[in-house]
């Protein structure tokens, strides 16, 4: 017993330290992007700022642009929400509705999972650049805004509906989409938030695509203008870190329950 519990001590001081050493460079930046640049490059380092200054961070909206690629980035994750409506949509049509093909249709959506997504971005830039979409905003939203593997989710999940209650819906005199409103959605909102969370960090962090397809810095994101800013200011640190903290942070503050309790709940079905 003795031995059990000195185990489960020492096994729980060293995932501690473990956690600690791993939290140390994040809280380090955080408390960075609130500091001086020579307080950042001083010797030794200091971990609390000896002054708090929010200069770094005007300084990313007054000359870097951050506002413009803000707003890109939020113009972006809106569209994936719709994206993700039309995933829902797809899902609900796989799974609770029976039309010739079905079967091999949901395999072919499937099989697009198999094709790694550098390997279709140059004939999707060519089928965008011959509709004169390229460098535009359209252009860039288009392409995500529904996924293969969002569609398998919905479909697995909404299998489990019973065909009854969609029955009884029908019975009353609600339509098709008025059923997948009313009923569908609200029964699969585990799902949804697993999906919702997703779709946000995806449009939130995206950086590849709008970097080839964008070659106007108006429509840069982001995680474009945070590439730009670490060429452009390689020596300003403190400007970097704030930079990346105004990346990070909203994902942590915003999401960080919801992912744990939504994945624990949905559990993936």
């Amino acid at each position: 017993m003795k031995i059990a519990k000195a185990f489960q001590w020492t096994v729980g001081i060293l995932l501690t330290i473990g956690g600690l050493l791993v939290l140390l460079p994040f809280v380090w930046m955080i408390l960075s992007s609130f500091k001086l640049e020579a307080e950042v490059k001083q010797i030794p380092p200091t971990l609390w700022p000896q002054q708090f200054t929010l200069e770094n961070f005007r300084n990313l909206f007054d000359n870097m642009a951050f506002g413009v690629y803000l707003k890109n980035t939020l113009i972006i994750v809106f569209f994936s929400f719709i994206g993700l409506f039309l995933n829902a949509m797809a899902g609900y049509g796989f799974a609770k509705f029976h039309f010739k093909g079905r079967g091999v249709l949901f395999y072919l959506v499937l099989a697009t999972m198999m094709i790694p997504g550098q390997v279709t971005m140059i004939p999707v830039y060519l089928i965008l650049n011959q509709l004169h979409l390229t460098n535009s905003m359209t252009g860039i939203v288009l392409p995500g805004l529904v996924g293969a593997f969002a569609i398998f989710l919905f479909r697995q999940f909404m299998t489990t509906i019973p065909d009854e209650l969609l029955e009884a819906t029908r019975l009353d005199g609600a339509g098709e989409f008025r059923t997948f409103l009313q009923i569908v959605l609200p029964i699969s909102t585990p799902i949804l938030a697993v999906q919702a969370i997703l779709t946000f960090i995806g449009g939130w962090n995206s950086f590849l695509w709008p970097l080839i397809v964008a070659n106007d810095e108006k429509l840069y994101t982001l995680s474009v203008g945070l590439s730009l800013l670490k060429g452009q200011n390689e020596s300003q640190f403190a400007l970097q870190m704030a930079g990346s903290a105004f990346m990070v942070v909203p994902i942590i503050i915003i999401f960080q329950k919801y992912i744990i309790d939504n994945y624990t709940i949905s559990g993936i079905k």
